[in-house]
């Protein structure tokens, strides 16, 4: 059957075609009107299930790592940079699964389909003329990067933390073990909506890779996140200067159902 891929997305969408992917009883359809199906967008996307998700990408699930590498070698006889860490336990897994289905993964995160995918617009993939102001325009992105970031970022200077050195060089002198530090400072963490706070806060006082995963073990990018300032007990009223323009609390689409019921 030919598709008609001159057909306007606004037609499409008023012909009454519905979440297709969302939908198990909806007829088969094209790639075409599946890409502009409305579960893609928001307000749709923003209570999108995961199981609404892999009815139609249940593959990211079934994929396997490599028996070997491109260049022959033996993936068994390899270690994978996220395997460096005391905390990931087993073979090597892809991406997808690392995030949403490891031991580790359902331990200490409650990752969704749509914490990281929020949709893309293909009318808007690189927007003309360019818009400066556009602050959630990834240009081609999938993913918005600040998500990785998040967990991906590098560890934070640590000249400010009173360190002598980076964690790799000081992380003995301080027996390895960032609640010496952090068990009184900062006590309101990891309280979003992608995270398990109360597991993270108990595997860290066992294993301090829990903490340093997130803050520059797992790094992707030559820059730290800029982690909100959530208040705590006995938090001093003077910001410091690194602190400066800091947020007060998370975004708001990461925010706990409990968090969101406050406001």
């Amino acid at each position: 059957m030919k598709t008609n891929y001159l057909l306007p997305a606004l037609l499409l969408l008023s012909t009454g075609i519905v979440s297709v992917c969302a939908a198990e009883k909806q007829p088969a359809t094209d790639h075409h009107r599946a890409l502009w199906d409305p579960i893609h967008f928001s307000p749709a996307i923003d209570s999108a299930t995961n199981e609404q998700c892999l009815s139609c990408h249940k593959e990211i699930y079934q994929r396997k790592v490599l028996d070997r590498t491109p260049a022959g070698v033996p993936t068994k006889s390899t270690l994978a940079w996220y395997q460096t860490l005391d905390t990931y336990k087993g073979p090597q897994e892809t991406f997808h699964r690392r995030h949403l289905v490891t031991d580790y993964a359902k331990k200490v995160m409650q990752m969704k389909c749509t914490t990281c995918h929020q949709g893309e617009n293909p009318r808007e993939e690189a927007p003309i003329p360019p818009d400066q102001t556009n602050t959630r325009f990834t240009l081609r992105k999938q993913v918005n990067p600040e998500t990785c970031l998040m967990c991906h970022g590098s560890f934070p200077d640590y000249k400010r933390m009173g360190l002598p050195s980076h964690w790799n060089e000081s992380r003995e002198m301080f027996q390895n073990n960032c609640l010496l530090c952090h068990a009184g400072v900062r006590t309101n963490r990891h309280k979003v909506n992608f995270l398990k706070p109360e597991a993270i806060e108990a595997a860290a006082k066992e294993d301090s890779d829990v903490c340093f995963g997130c803050h520059g073990g797992r790094q992707w990018y030559r820059i730290s996140y800029p982690y909100p300032r959530h208040a705590w007990k006995g938090m001093p009223e003077k910001i410091p200067d690194w602190a400066k323009g800091r947020p007060a609390e998370s975004n708001p689409r990461f925010l706990t159902k409990q968090q969101q019921a406050q406001k």
